[in-house]
């Protein structure tokens, strides 16, 4: 095989440079129209763990995207992501999935703590998803975002979600994000608009 057909091949393939499985299954999802093939850290025996230390989620973003990258020699696509609750100041913001004073805390734990947070404070609790995706080859970056915009509700509904998802609700669709199906959920959440913003750059580089 000659060197340019190899490239042309390598670069046909997209590695999701996250091990969050909830991340990996949403992002194969946004991603399947494509003509690509994508690949999970796992499908290469990769272990790689990027210390998310930036002050904005495009730094954050990047950084792994970057990471991912350099140690599999594929276009990687990662993401950072956040929810900002307005009566809290835009808490939790960049640090999401860390938002517990216990080290380790899970999802619910973390819900838990900030409808705790919350409960004093006069609804609605608006709040917006943002999602940053950074796309790495070659030590050039593009960088992509997106939004949705919700409340915070006191009750969790759906199990189609991860994080806060199930605490996210639409008013106009009566529904929390956890409560949508996949087609809904991949035109209205703030990756999949992130992903859309993220296309044309995507297949500039393949």
């Amino acid at each position: 095989m000659n060197v340019a057909l190899l490239q042309r091949e390598t670069m046909k393939k997209l590695l999701i440079a996250t091990n969050n499985k909830g991340k990996v299954k949403e992002l194969q999802d946004l991603l399947k129209d494509l003509d690509i093939e994508l690949i999970t850290p796992a499908d290469i025996n990769l272990n790689l763990e990027v210390e998310e230390d930036g002050t904005t989620y495009m730094e954050n973003a990047a950084k792994k995207a970057i990471a991912f990258a350099h140690a599999s020699g594929l276009i990687s696509l990662a993401d950072d992501s956040g929810l900002e609750v307005d009566a809290l100041d835009g808490a939790p913001g960049l640090h999401s999935a860390r938002y517990h004073p216990k080290p380790g805390a899970s999802d619910a734990d973390r819900r838990a703590y900030m409808l705790e947070n919350l409960k004093d404070k006069p609804r609605p609790w608006t709040a917006h998803f943002h999602a940053t995706i950074a796309i790495a080859i070659d030590g050039k970056v593009e960088i992509a975002e997106g939004n949705c915009y919700g409340e915070i509700i006191p009750e969790e509904r759906g199990n189609n979600g991860f994080g806060y998802d199930p605490i996210f609700f639409f008013p106009e669709l009566n529904q929390t994000m956890a409560e949508l199906d996949m087609e809904i959920k991949n035109r209205l959440s703030h990756r999949a608009k992130a992903v859309l913003n993220a296309i044309p750059f995507l297949k500039e580089m393949l």
